[in-house]
């Protein structure tokens, strides 16, 4: 190669180097304004995104939050019991032994009969002296004060209080009385042993000797009134004893349930009722179209004169020629003084109480789920099934999840809880109720 084309060479390669580095430089600058474009535009995206494109500005939601339910029917109910009306002459005045809802023993007494009411005062104003010397008695026993130290007594108020609470609530005045007179006996012993200058001999005396007075002019009944058999007891006859017994259970229609009424016989001449067996009946009148209650159910009752719930088994259910009337027989065996207190009450029967995640009906949709099933031959087969389901907002996407219904309401259903299963609506989850599909 000569020298001219060596040189030329050189020249031709410096031109080129030097279109190279302009040519870098220009692409540097392109891809600087693309990179601050594009950063600009994920910027602006990001916040548009974020406030102007909300999935959940769409819809409507409310949280996944447990309820409870109570599944039940109220009805006028009627109660049916083996009863015998026991009766006297109708003359002098009548001093129960028993009361209402109590238990009577073979020859047990039920009355007492005296010539007239004055005497009858006077046997309970001594029979009330003889209670009070009683608690008296307990409070001032010696083993009692000496062994007892004020913080045992302490919490034996305590106990004794929130026990007195208790039966009040549950309407049981029986118990209620004697958790009373606990209390009243475990405050007066703790006052004694914190003051020494406590004595209650004085009263003690006092009471003896106003027994002793009044018993001077105690006369003995004209007559007392026995039971025959063991029995409850109630002191009042309403005339539907013969025609309400167990036997007339199978006769029982519609139109004779809606037609009897809470009364009571004024006479004069009933001394009360004895009431046999443990077991005793409630019929009513209810809508069971739906098939809400079937022979062999165990529920539970409430009554309108009760604050407590009793436990019973429907045993029969006898359709009528209206669909929205069957008569409807519950057995029970628990008694007390409000129990038979009536002839008929506003009843609640309950069969059922749940606890559940609460969705709106408005919120419901129905989907196709798609299972894998095992058969006992372990052969897997897909199965595909219709299922109650809702939407819920999860992140920002919109999934759908099952419903376990196990109760519905009017406008709401109770899902059960599955929080071991995602497929299923969990606690907390938001429920889309409105909003564009």
């Amino acid at each position: 190669m000569n020298q001219s084309q060596s040189k030329f060479l050189k020249l031709l390669a410096a031109a080129l180097g030097e279109k190279f580095l302009f040519v870098c430089r220009i692409f540097h600058k392109i891809l600087k304004k693309f990179v601050i474009i594009a950063l600009i535009f994920v910027v602006f995206f990001s916040v548009w995104t974020y406030f102007g494109n909300n999935v959940e500005d769409d819809y409507t939601t409310e949280s996944a939050l447990l309820s409870n339910a109570t599944a039940s029917t109220k009805f006028k109910g009627v109660f049916i019991r083996d009863e015998e009306v026991i009766k006297y002459d109708g003359q002098g005045a009548v001093s129960y032994r028993v009361a209402d809802g109590g238990r009577l023993g073979e020859g047990s007494a039920i009355a007492e009969i005296y010539s007239s009411d004055s005497q009858i005062l006077v046997n309970q104003e001594i029979a009330a002296l003889k209670k009070e010397l009683s608690i008296l008695q307990r409070i001032q026993n010696p083993g009692t004060t000496e062994s007892a130290q004020p913080a045992s007594i302490a919490s034996l108020i305590e106990e004794s209080y929130r026990n007195s609470t208790y039966k009040r609530e549950l309407g049981n005045y029986e118990a209620f009385e004697e958790e009373k007179e606990n209390l009243l006996i475990n405050l007066s012993t703790y006052q004694i042993i914190t003051d020494s200058s406590i004595d209650f001999s004085a009263r003690i005396e006092e009471i003896n000797s106003q027994i002793s007075r009044l018993s001077s002019s105690v006369t003995l009944p004209a007559n007392t009134i026995k039971s025959e058999h063991s029995a409850y007891f109630a002191s009042y006859s309403d005339g539907y004893e013969d025609m309400l017994s167990k036997e007339s259970i199978d006769g029982l229609t519609v139109e004779m349930l809606e037609g009897i009424t809470d009364s009571r016989d004024d006479s004069g001449t009933v001394i009360g009722k004895l009431i046999y067996g443990y077991d005793w009946y409630v019929a009513g009148v209810i809508d069971n179209s739906k098939k809400q209650y079937e022979i062999g159910d165990d529920v539970l009752l409430q009554f309108e004169s009760n604050s407590g719930k009793f436990n019973a088994e429907v045993i029969d259910l006898k359709e009528s020629d209206d669909p929205s009337k069957t008569i409807l027989i519950v057995s029970c065996e628990e008694l007390n003084y409000d129990l038979v207190q009536h002839r008929c009450e506003n009843v609640e029967i309950i069969n059922g109480e749940y606890t559940g995640l609460k969705v709106s009906r408005d919120a419901i949709r129905f989907r196709d789920f798609t299972e894998t099933v095992t058969d006992e031959n372990g052969v897997e087969t897909e199965v595909t099934t219709s299922c109650k389901c809702v939407r819920i907002i999860q992140g920002e996407q919109v999934v759908f999840k099952r419903l376990d219904v196990i109760f519905e309401g009017n406008n709401y259903v109770l899902s059960a809880e599955k929080n071991d299963d995602n497929d299923y609506l969990s606690l907390y989850d938001e429920i889309i109720v409105e909003g564009v599909d």
